[in-house]
């Protein structure tokens, strides 16, 4: 295999490196420990390589240490230089990689019964799919290939790293470059099957999970992923990686690798039952193409990935154009049958909504999610829709809905306390909102997983759901177990009088009093003031009506128009009083929540937590989450979550549409069956 060209002569150097690397038996892997030594080992009839691990000299007794590096010493003088035949660099090989697996224990020993390698995994349950299935459900699979797909997006990037905390990356990378070794179904709940890993042993208690590498799985620039690879990312991830990436990887106690292509994970007592099926999801590195020590910094040279695209035309903060990769090595298997078919996708940068409209309307964009129900009402009035050549509908959807809420920052303390985000969640007149500026298109939201059963909203906790909030009853609001909390209603002429004078009363308690028209501290005479950061002019319409309202009882409001590269600096620092904010949601929410609502995540900068919550009982209820081991656990456990996240009044719960409102051109084309997700954009196609 030749190194390609375009590679820079350092870089050419790890590619050979990496080539001469690409053959051979993988052997345990110890965590944290930089590589120290070489071990000659092969994959079939292979060459010959030197492979570093890891550091011999920091954990093995030293008679151990001096035998295994005077063979290999030895074996690399005999074998390398003096051009050993094949079968003698084989027999030599098998006698020093016996000698040294069968001689050394790497991390903690676990006895466990054999499991079964099986195709795929299911959080709770079994996949839908059995074993050799010809395609996805939802795909077309005889969906044509060619064309390209213009999508619109708002703000600008600055690298194409999206691993870590620094700059921002653009989307699509992540999805289209790089690859896991599972790949998610759209159409269960959280079903991974092997892609990168074409078999998966977890044993039953899942605190091991062992990948079985597909040997036909390569990089772009054609090394073959290996095991080295699959370690390499993980400890990247887990030690540099964005917050949510240390979380889910930190659980993890050891790594090895027991045989050619195979890694083993073992769970330690940070992770849970999903960090298995996180590992799967885990995004595989090219180990030749990143330094560890710059691993962290931003860059934007082309990434090399193993996934359906490659990086082609980089225009920094305006343009980004994703190749097809027509050697794609997956290209033919089931999980990619109908899907990835636009020869080429690019991505057009906007700094705002109404620009990024104009853009489709002009016939510069192909397909366009919307979420202004105002622009869904009035805007799509236009010549293209009218004569056919742009179509948009409601598609269904069978996941939950999310959370779009006005965010108090906690951390300020003015919010934190909870008399003052009730005044405050009592003072948004939604009936209002909604018939003025909605045009009534949206449903008020009413809980964190609405339009689903993981839903507490008119429930009544179960008896799984009372024993895990029973030490947590000072945490509950009235109405939380018999599931009757509910948004403040009003009666929509935007007065909302009766709503104000609760508000009005929780503000005294809370230490607030009326000074010349404004509301003051009692005590410092410091105003009441807010400062509210809008990313798009449909969240400025929002907050000018709020602010309205807030103006009747003396609330000073500030509006913050920022652009995004803004808005990102100071969301990564939690700096800002309220936002607007969706956290999306599935049918099997666990570890993410940890980042949205765990008390480790409050103070981690870019983690999602941009409420700041801290409560001990939140943390104890995702544990049981993500530690529930049956479907009917798993929905009591949500739903207890659900009842502590409203009595919180952490956030002013907004709307939610009943679908997805979309539009694209009449040239593109979507699978007859849709998801439970909704949609794939990865499986439509441009009719040629």
């Amino acid at each position: 295999m030749s190194v390609p060209h375009h590679v820079a002569d350092p870089q050419r150097r790890r590619v050979k490196a990496g080539l001469r690397q690409s053959r051979g038996l993988d052997v345990p892997v110890r965590q944290h420990r930089p590589s120290f030594w070489g071990l000659i080992a092969w994959r079939g009839v292979a060459a010959a390589r030197v492979e570093q691990i890891f550091d011999i000299g920091a954990w093995l007794p030293f008679p151990l240490l001096a035998m295994i590096m005077a063979r290999e010493t030895t074996l690399r003088g005999q074998i390398v230089k003096q051009g050993m035949g094949r079968m003698g660099r084989v027999a030599a090989c098998a006698l020093l990689v016996a000698t040294a697996v069968a001689t050394t224990v790497v991390g903690p020993a676990r006895a466990e019964a054999p499991s079964a390698v099986v195709h795929g995994v299911a959080m709770h349950g079994e996949p839908a799919l059995p074993r050799g299935f010809a395609h996805l459900p939802y795909v077309n699979p005889e969906a044509p290939k060619g064309g390209t797909l213009r999508l619109g997006e708002l703000g600008t990037y600055d690298s194409l790293n999206p691993f870590i905390l620094k700059g921002v990356a653009p989307g699509g990378v992540r999805e289209w470059v790089y690859e896991s070794l599972l790949v998610r179904s759209a159409d269960e709940p959280f079903t991974l099957y092997g892609h990168l890993a074409r078999g998966i042993e977890l044993a039953d208690d899942r605190r091991s999970v062992t990948f079985h590498l597909d040997p036909a799985a390569r990089f772009s620039d054609g090394l073959p992923v290996t095991a080295a690879d699959v370690v390499f990312s993980w400890r990247m991830l887990k030690e540099k990686g964005q917050p949510f990436h240390r979380l889910h990887y930190g659980g993890v106690e050891s790594a090895e690798i027991p045989q050619p292509g195979s890694i083993r994970f073992v769970i330690g007592e940070g992770g849970n039952r999903e960090t298995p099926l996180l590992l799967g999801l885990m995004p595989i590195l090219p180990r030749h193409r990143f330094e560890a020590a710059t691993f962290d910094q931003t860059s934007l040279a082309a990434p090399v990935g193993s996934g359906p695209y490659v990086v082609g035309e980089i225009d920094p903060g305006r343009a980004l154009t994703f190749e097809r990769h027509r050697d794609w090595w997956a290209r033919d298997k089931p999980l990619a049958l109908g899907r990835y078919n636009f020869d080429r996708i690019r991505l057009e940068y906007f700094r705002d909504q109404t620009t990024l409209f104009e853009a489709f309307k002009a016939g510069e964009i192909d397909v366009r999610s919307e979420d202004d129900a105002g622009r869904w009402a009035d805007g799509y009035d236009f010549p293209a829709v009218k004569d056919g050549r742009i179509e948009r509908g409601e598609l269904p959807t069978g996941w939950p809905a999310g959370m779009t809420a006005l965010v108090f920052n906690t951390r300020r303390p003015m919010f934190a306390d909870p008399r003052v985000r009730r005044a405050l969640l009592l003072m948004l007149d939604f009936e209002w909102l909604n018939r003025n500026l909605f045009h009534g298109h949206f449903a008020r939201t009413q809980s964190f997983f609405a339009r689903s059963d993981l839903s507490a909203h008119g429930r009544p906790a179960d008896a799984v759901e009372r024993a895990l909030l029973a030490p947590w009853s000072a945490s509950l609001k009235p109405g939380a177990l018999e599931g009757t909390i509910t948004m403040p209603v009003s009666d929509g002429t935007g007065r909302n009088r009766d709503n104000l004078k609760v508000a009005i009363e929780l503000l005294r308690e809370a230490g607030y009093v009326s000074d010349g028209g404004r509301l003051v501290n009692a005590t410092t005479r410091q105003p009441f003031s807010i400062e509210m950061m809008a990313a798009k002019r449909a969240e400025e319409r929002l907050f000018q009506a709020y602010a309205r309202s807030l103006s009747q009882v003396g609330i000073a409001v500030q509006i913050r128009p920022v652009d995004s590269a803004q808005r990102w600096a100071r969301l990564k620092a939690f700096d800002f009083d309220m936002i607007q904010w969706t956290w999306g949601s599935s049918l099997s929410p666990g570890n993410e929540q940890r980042n949205r609502w765990g008390s480790a995540s409050a103070d981690e900068q870019n983690a999602l937590n941009f409420a700041g919550v801290r409560s001990p009982a939140v943390d104890a209820v995702i544990g049981a989450v993500v530690a529930a081991q049956q479907r009917a656990e798993f929905v009591s456990a949500v739903r207890a979550l659900d009842r502590l996240l409203l009595s919180g009044d952490y956030v002013i719960p907004l709307y939610h549409p009943k679908g997805l409102w979309m539009a694209w051109r009449a040239e593109f084309r979507r699978p007859d069956r849709a998801p439970l997700a909704g949609t794939a954009l990865e499986t439509w196609w441009k009719v040629p």
